[in-house]
């Protein structure tokens, strides 16, 4: 995969979910869901014994049936793991921290790493190391106030957000305009709710709604 495609990508539909489920006929109704509703980037986790076997499973799955959707692999906190999930078809790796080691890993194999950050030095440390997205992690501590401060000096960053995100005009008109690039939203989009009713229709309009929120803030 040419890197460009996940940013370009991420600028075309820059809310991305993040999921685990460790059944695998539901975890692919959830990505069919999200891409019904105009999801373009998707973040499946290593949050459970299960995630790589899922993974595994969803990769073929999405490329046959979901054109144009990237599936990558987040909460990967070491180069093993990274390794793992590179070879599975992940195409790029998110963090809730910066390790040097997994993005030598995503550097040797040309796949995007986004580490998470909750510093301004620490997303100083992963730009110099080459990565174009840092994760500000956990929104919900730092807040909008942390992006629009470490923008401020440093106004080339680009910023994706996750935790503290809620899929509403209110908070998402918060993250816009203090400057991020994108959002990931894990059970606030994708309800426990509306999964255990398989209301799959739903869960696509959510998704589409929020998308159709962000475009008009970002234009």
């Amino acid at each position: 995969m040419d890197k460009t495609d996940f940013y370009r990508t991420l600028d075309t539909a820059p809310m991305v979910p993040v999921f685990y489920h460790a059944d695998l006929p539901t975890a692919r109704e959830v990505l069919r869901a999200c891409y019904a509703g105009g999801v373009r980037v998707f973040e499946f986790t290593n949050r459970g014994e299960a995630a790589a076997e899922v993974f595994a499973a969803l990769v073929p799955f999405a490329a046959k049936e979901l054109p144009g959707l990237l599936l990558g692999a987040g909460s990967v906190s070491d180069p093993r793991s990274a390794r793992r999930f590179l070879r599975l078809g992940a195409r790029f790796i998110v963090g809730p921290q910066y390790v040097p080691a997994v993005r030598r890993v995503c550097r040797l194999r040309g796949v995007p790493y986004v580490p998470g950050c909750g510093t301004v030095s620490e997303v100083g440390r992963a730009q110099r190391a080459g990565c174009r997205v840092c994760k500000v992690f956990p929104g919900e501590v730092l807040g909008p106030a942390f992006v629009k401060a470490l923008l401020a000096p440093m106004p080339w960053s680009r910023i994706m957000v996750t935790g503290g995100v809620e899929p509403a005009r209110e908070s998402l008109e918060a993250w816009f305009d203090a400057g991020v690039c994108s959002v990931g939203m894990g059970s606030k989009l994708l309800p426990a709710d509306l999964l255990a009713a398989a209301d799959w229709p739903a869960l696509a309009g959510r998704c589409r709604a929020c998308l159709d929120i962000i475009n008009g803030l970002k234009h």
